[in-house]
């Protein structure tokens, strides 16, 4: 249930983009690896992350600390290294994405929670599903659009090479992307009941699209856009988040939101921010702490970047 496949622009054949084509054909190898050596690797790389990048190590360590006051530091810690090994791992498993079949990966996926996405069609009800930033973000599209047809929002990469890849990998398996700058009229009108919508709503935007609701222990600047989606599409939203377990991608569907866009924009802020935690606390160290998550602050109170 996949969009075309997309073709590659002779301007990606420039001389300018040959370095970035040899970091790709670096990645070929690893897709063949057996996984607990890619992995392996991948641990290595995230050690390396941590060492030679001391802000993105503040970031992450910021954020825990924010969100965890209650743990002891040295849980956070440990928490910290788990994630920039979680992180080194996925970002070699876009070797698989980008050259190993889909049939291959399919053996390797898992879906939690399926009944919640079964029961809204049944219904016959719009249905979006919420992607929080877990490293492994990137397997949600391939688990969903096996059985679904679906289609998201995307931010390009600076990259162009990375952008081509990402964005033919993503187009294997949803059934088309709108870029984020169309805006939301485009991705609402086009919900019908079993086309399913992909959004990202767990980053820090700003102020102008957003409220302060509880995250964790802390306060974040929380996007409304999505409950407003999900009223104007009459949808049904349902949190979803992806982690790695043995070799193995689990994409888990929490159920949806309740009144999920018909309350108050604190309040649905609150809501969408409490189904991610839930999901969260299955695998901490796979979020993707080294986003700038509290980036804006409640009026007052200082920067913490």
């Amino acid at each position: 249930m996949a969009g075309e496949v997309m073709k590659l622009p002779r301007a990606l054949l420039a001389p300018r983009y040959w370095l970035s084509w040899l970091g790709v054909g670096l990645l070929w190898p690893l897709a063949f690896l057996p996984v607990w050596l890619r992995h392996g690797l991948g641990r290595q790389l995230g050690r390396l992350m941590q060492q030679v990048n001391p802000k993105r190590c503040h970031i992450v360590r910021t954020n825990l600390a924010l969100c965890f006051p209650e743990l002891d530091a040295a849980l956070r810690e440990a928490w910290l290294c788990a994630h920039f090994q979680s992180y080194g791992c996925a970002l070699l498993d876009y070797s698989v994405l980008f050259f190993r079949s889909r049939q291959w990966l399919y053996r390797r996926l898992e879906i939690e929670g399926r009944e919640h996405i079964e029961q809204a069609l049944v219904q016959g009800r719009n249905v979006m599903l919420l992607l929080g930033h877990s490293v492994w973000l990137e397997f949600a599209p391939l688990a969903i659009g096996q059985h679904y047809r679906a289609y998201g929002s995307y931010k390009p990469f600076k990259n162009a090479v990375l952008d081509w890849l990402i964005s033919r990998s993503r187009l294997k398996d949803v059934a088309f992307v709108v870029a984020r700058e169309a805006g939301m009229i485009r991705l609402v009108r086009a919900l019908q009941p079993g086309q399913l919508l992909f959004f990202l709503p767990d980053q820090d935007h700003g102020v102008q699209h957003s409220v302060f609701a509880p995250f964790f222990a802390a306060s974040k600047a929380t996007l409304n856009t999505p409950a407003r989606m999900a009223k104007l599409g009459q949808a049904l939203a349902l949190p979803v988040m992806v982690f790695q377990e043995a070799g193995r991608y689990r994409v888990v569907i929490g159920p949806a939101l309740t009144a999920f866009g018909q309350q108050d924009p604190a309040i649905d802020a609150r809501t969408l921010n409490t189904g991610f935690e839930a999901l969260i606390q299955r695998q901490p160290p796979q979020y993707m702490w080294t986003l700038k998550l509290f980036r804006t602050r409640p009026e007052g109170q200082a920067r913490v970047y």
